[in-house]
C-alpha cells in the first residue's frame, strides 16, 4: 500500500475551478508535488497561490501553475475536474500529462465521464470520485468552502483494487474523508439524487414554477434569477418538486440494479438544509452564460430511465425546459466566448 502511495508523487489537476482548486490545494498543502493547468486564473495562482476560505479554517496553497499541459509532462495521478461540456478536449489537455503508469481520477458531475477517459486511455486505471461538498469560486484563485467535502471513490470497469485504495489513502492524508465504493455506478446514482434537482431546478426556477412543472417556457414570463437551495427547500411547491425528482432518480437507480435506499432523498434534503442559500454549479453557469452540463447531468440519466422502463415525467419535463432555456440563451447571442 505504501509503495503505491509513494508512486503517486506527481499530481496534475486539469480543470481548476472550485472543485479542482479546492482538492488540489488540499493535496498541495500536505506537501505533494501538485501542478495546476490554468487559463484565466493563471496569473493570480502563479503570483499568489490559491486561497481557500473555509468553514474548517482558511489556508493558502502554492501549486505549480502552468498554462500548457506540455509544461507539466507525465504525472502519476491526474485529477480531472473540468465541466463535462469540455470533455471533447480530453485528448488535447490530457495526452501530454498521461504516462504509462498514470492513474486518472475524474471528479466531474454526471454520467459518461469515466467511459470517455477509458476510451481515450484504454490501458490506464480510471477512477471516479463523487464530491459531496459546497464550494464556490468567488475570484481568480479564491475558493469559498461552505460545508462538507467527502469523496466517494470507485474504479471504472471493476471493483476497487490496490491502486484505488492508494488514491483514497492519499486524499485522506489531507483530512478529506473518502469512502471507497464497491460499485461506482451506484455511487453516481446516489450523487444524481442531489445533482438533478438542485442543479436543474436551480436553473428552472429562473423560468418559474409553472414552467418547471410543464417543461416549457412561457413567452409572457420574464426570466428571473436562478434559485439557491434554501428557496428550493421551501416546505412548499418547490420542495415537493425536488422530492418528486429525487424519487424518480432513486427509482431509476433501483431499476438499474443499484440498491438505493428509498429514504435517500430525505437524507439528501436534510443535509442540504445546513447549506442555507447555496448556489449549485449549474445555476452559476447559466447566469454566467456558460454551457450547461445537459448531457451528463440530465439527458443521459433520462435515457437510462427510459431504457429501464421507468416513468420519469418530472425529469423529462426538466430536461425539456433546460434545453429550451439553453437554446434561448444561445439564440440571444449571450454565450460566453
Amino acid at each position: 500500500m505504501e509503495a503505491n502511495r509513494d508512486r503517486l508523487d506527481k499530481i496534475g489537476v486539469v480543470g481548476c475551478g472550485a472543485v479542482g482548486s479546492f482538492y488540489g490545494a488540499k493535496l498541495c498543502q500536505t506537501g505533494n508535488d501538485v501542478h495546476f493547468l490554468l487559463r484565466s486564473d493563471y496569473d493570480a495562482v502563479r503570483n499568489n497561490g490559491v486561497h481557500i476560505h473555509s468553514a474548517d479554517g482558511d489556508f493558502d496553497a502554492h501549486p505549480k501553475a502552468t498554462k500548457s499541459p506540455g509544461e507539466i509532462g507525465p504525472c502519476s495521478l491526474v485529477i480531472v475536474a473540468l465541466k463535462s461540456t469540455a470533455n471533447h478536449r480530453f485528448a488535447e489537455l490530457l495526452t501530454p500529462i498521461v504516462g504509462e503508469r498514470t492513474v486518472l481520477l475524474t471528479l466531474q458531475n454526471g454520467l459518461g465521464n469515466e467511459t470517455a477517459l477509458a476510451a481515450l486511455f484504454p490501458s490506464r486505471r480510471v477512477l471516479g470520485g463523487m464530491c459531496f461538498v459546497c464550494l464556490n469560486r468567488v475570484e481568480p484563485g479564491i475558493i469559498h468552502h461552505i460545508a462538507h467535502g467527502k469523496i466517494v471513490l470507485g474504479r471504472h470497469g471493476g471493483p476497487p483494487d490496490e491502486v484505488t485504495e492508494a488514491v483514497a489513502a492519499l486524499i485522506r492524508s489531507t483530512g478529506i474523508p473518502v469512502d471507497v465504493s464497491p460499485d461506482l455506478e451506484r455511487a453516481h446514482w446516489e450523487k444524481l439524487v442531489w445533482n438533478i434537482p438542485f442543479n436543474g431546478l436551480g436553473v428552472a426556477g429562473a423560468a418559474g414554477l409553472d414552467a418547471a412543472l410543464a417543461g416549457r417556457l412561457d413567452p409572457e414570463q420574464p426570466i428571473g434569477p436562478c434559485l439557491a437551495t434554501d428557496a428550493l427547500l421551501d416546505n412548499g411547491p418547490w420542495e415537493k418538486l425536488v422530492t418528486e425528482l429525487m424519487n424518480e432518480v432513486i427509482a431509476t437507480g433501483r431499476a438499474l440494479g443499484h440498491d438505493l435506499s428509498p429514504s435517500l432523498g430525505e437524507h439528501q434534503r436534510n443535509r442540504t438544509r445546513v447549506m442555507k442559500a447555496y448556489r449549485a454549479s449549474t445555476p452559476i453557469d447559466f447566469e454566467r452564460s456558460l454551457p450547461l452540463e445537459l448531457d451528463a447531468l440530465f439527458c443521459l440519466p433520462l435515457g437510462r430511465a427510459r431504457a429501464a422502463g421507468v416513468e420519469t415525467p418530472r425529469l423529462a419535463a426538466l430536461c425539456d425546459l433546460l434545453a429550451q432555456l439553453d437554446d434561448e440563451r444561445k439564440n440571444s447571442g449571450s454565450d460566453a466566448a
